[in-house]
C-alpha cells in the first residue's frame, strides 16, 4: 500500500532547506545593459566539493504525469546539483530530508514556468520529473574523479497527487 503525498507551491521559503529556488522574482539586485536587462545576482549555493569542477549538461527527460509512483530517491554527497528547464513547462520536484543517512518523509513541490531548483550538496531528491514534452534542462553540477550519485529504493512506495483544492 503506498502512502499519498500532494503537491504543494514550489516558493523559496519552503524549498529552502533542500536548495535554492531560482527565478526572476521580486526586484532585480541591478539593472544592466544600458537598462535593458534585470540581473538577479547570485541566486545558488553552487557546491562541486574538493576535487570537482562546475560542469554544464544537457538533460532530455521523458515527460510523466500525476498520479505517479516514487519508489527512489537519489543524492549527490559531492556537490550540489541545478535544474534549468529549457521550455516554459512545469515540473515536479520531489526532496526528503536526510534522517540519519536515509530519506525521511518526502515532499512534493510543482514548478511552474520560470522556476529552477538547486539541491544542496547531499539533498535526497527523486529523478528529473518533466510534466510537459519535451523535457530539457540544463544542469549545472560536479564533475569530478570520485562517486558523486547514492541512490535509496522505498520499501514501500509513494503516491503523489496534485494538489488538494
Amino acid at each position: 500500500m503506498s502512502e499519498t503525498l500532494h503537491t504543494e507551491p514550489l516558493t523559496a521559503d519552503a524549498f529552502a532547506p533542500f536548495g535554492d529556488l531560482l527565478e526572476a522574482a521580486g526586484p532585480p539586485d541591478k539593472v544592466i545593459n544600458a537598462g535593458f536587462c534585470e540581473r538577479f545576482h547570485d541566486r545558488a549555493r553552487l557546491d562541486f566539493g574538493p576535487g570537482g569542477r562546475a560542469g554544464l549538461s544537457i538533460f532530455r527527460a521523458e515527460p510523466r504525469s500525476l498520479p505517479l509512483r516514487l519508489d527512489m530517491v537519489e543524492r549527490h554527497p559531492e556537490g550540489s546539483q541545478a535544474f534549468i528547464p529549457m521550455t516554459a513547462a512545469p515540473f515536479l520536484v520531489v526532496v526528503a530530508p536526510d534522517q540519519g543517512g536515509r530519506p525521511g518523509r518526502p515532499r512534493a513541490f510543482l514548478a511552474h514556468p520560470g522556476q529552477g531548483v538547486n539541491y544542496l550538496r547531499g539533498t535526497w531528491h527523486a529523478v528529473l520529473t518533466p510534466l510537459a514534452a519535451p523535457g530539457l534542462f540544463a544542469v549545472f553540477d560536479r564533475i569530478g574523479p570520485t562517486p558523486n550519485l547514492e541512490e535509496h529504493a522505498f520499501a514501500t512506495p509513494w503516491l503523489i497527487t496534485a494538489a488538494r483544492r
